[in-house]
């Protein structure tokens, strides 16, 4: 494991938000190729192959999506767009606890003990749920600009959706700067990094009901 400072890692996250917006982008003109095999993620080049991973998760994810509200969409279209999406659903949120557990590690060793007789704090959300909505924002952030760009809409339409694009903007660089603001809590032992694990049972067929009683035959 590379060792990290708190600059080193502010850096990286900030470097983080700025390629889920920039990859939006290239995506939409060539998909990415990615290794079958995900590597654990043991310095920065690494998290960043993770987050990479993540947001092409949330890509795909958007456009089977936008496939499965189709009205014309027949029952096999839908079964294929379900299936798809829980294992895609069960990838990112996997990737998201990987991309937790590497900062975890990172900050580990530079954290400050919290004052003797204090209780550790934690966050609601970590950081890596954070990006995972970063990535969600650059999606929208894209798609929405797109619509105001469209040919063939009324004034109103694209102004409404001009709107909507700097809102998401501005929600995206504030979620940035919560980050770095929770870094900085990090950094003064006032809170405590933690890797919070979503543990989905409906791809387990050992955990899921409708699996592992139709398997036995019941």
């Amino acid at each position: 494991m590379s060792n990290l400072s708190f600059d080193d890692i502010r850096s990286l996250l900030r470097q983080a938000f700025e390629a889920q917006d920039s990859t939006v982008a290239d995506w939409h003109r060539q998909e990415p190729v990615f290794s079958t095999e995900v590597p654990d993620a043991t310095d920065a080049a690494g998290f960043l192959d993770l987050l990479s991973r993540q947001h092409w998760c949330n890509f795909r994810l958007w456009h089977v999506e936008d496939r499965a509200r189709r009205k014309d969409a027949g029952a096999e279209l839908i079964a294929d767009c379900k299936y798809a999406i829980d294992k895609l659903n069960q990838q990112r949120n996997d990737l998201i606890e990987r991309m937790d557990l590497f900062l975890v590690r990172a900050f580990d060793p530079i954290v400050p003990s919290a004052p003797q007789g204090a209780r550790a704090r934690f966050n609601t959300e970590t950081i890596g749920v954070a990006l995972d909505r970063g990535s969600i924002l650059a999606l929208k952030k894209y798609h929405m600009q797109e619509q105001a760009e469209r040919a063939g809409v009324t004034a109103d339409f694209v102004s409404e959706c001009s709107r909507k694009y700097a809102v998401l903007a501005e929600q995206r660089a504030d979620l940035c700067e919560s980050v770095i603001d929770l870094v900085d809590d990090y950094s003064v032992g006032l809170k405590r990094p933690k890797v919070y694990y979503q543990f989905k049972m409906y791809n387990d067929p050992r955990l899921n009901p409708e699996l592992y009683t139709r398997k036995a035959g019941a």
